[in-house]
């Protein structure tokens, strides 16, 4: 019997993980059943069972993937010194998760931010699912504490703000960019750069002079 490649491995595991995540999207994870995804990815059941168990799986291997691309760009960004602008940055990442998922798409609508919420709603009643997500949510943030550290030690951000403050808000930023795309649909993630380049040239409070408004 001829070996099969590495490549062919790759290739079908990538084939399944794109079928479950369209049916995700399209139906929502409880009422996706996994003969919906043997359907979409034209496979067989003893095809699709030598890589994934079940759905579980199936959406907690999607997240784990969509994460470590994430956490992996951030991490580069962190040993470049200094690291880039944080509005180009995020941007940057943000562009290059949505466009390697741009062919997800149900009725005519990039459907990877629906995903991404209904993988959240998991959250409560899936244990490895929430293990997934902490993991992948605590290395972000970690390798975003590096980059602040990097803005901080050349002078380009405050340094009376802990770097895991600012992490934690740029994380809240992005997800909430998501979320919206999510509600009310699609939009540049120009916006969301623009928007952060608009915060980011807000001076610091001045002190406020003591005594009455009037003198």
């Amino acid at each position: 019997m001829a070996r099969v490649s590495q490549a062919h491995l790759d290739a079908r595991r990538r084939q399944i993980l794109d079928a479950a995540a369209l049916c995700f999207a399209r139906n929502g994870f409880h009422a996706t059943s996994m003969q919906d995804v043997l359907k979409e990815a034209d496979l067989s059941a003893g095809a699709v069972y030598r890589y994934f168990s079940g759905k579980d799986e199936l959406i907690a291997a999607i997240v784990s993937e969509v994460l470590g691309g994430v956490r992996d760009a951030f991490e580069e960004a962190a040993r470049q010194s200094p690291p880039p602008p944080l509005d180009l940055l995020v941007a940057s990442v943000l562009g290059r998760t949505l466009a390697a998922r741009e062919s997800l798409i149900v009725d005519g609508v990039p459907a990877f931010p629906r995903l991404v919420v209904q993988a959240w709603s998991e959250i409560p009643r899936n244990a490895e699912l929430a293990a997934v997500l902490r993991e992948g949510y605590d290395s972000v943030r970690a390798a975003w504490g590096r980059i602040v550290e990097g803005y901080q030690q050349t002078g380009r951000m405050r340094t009376d703000i802990a770097p895991d403050h600012v992490a934690r808000t740029m994380i809240a930023a992005v997800t909430g960019f998501i979320a919206q795309q999510a509600l009310f649909g699609p939009a540049p993630v120009d916006i969301l750069r623009d928007g952060l380049r608009a915060l980011m040239s807000v001076p610091a409070e001045q002190p406020r002079p003591t005594g009455s408004p009037l003198g």
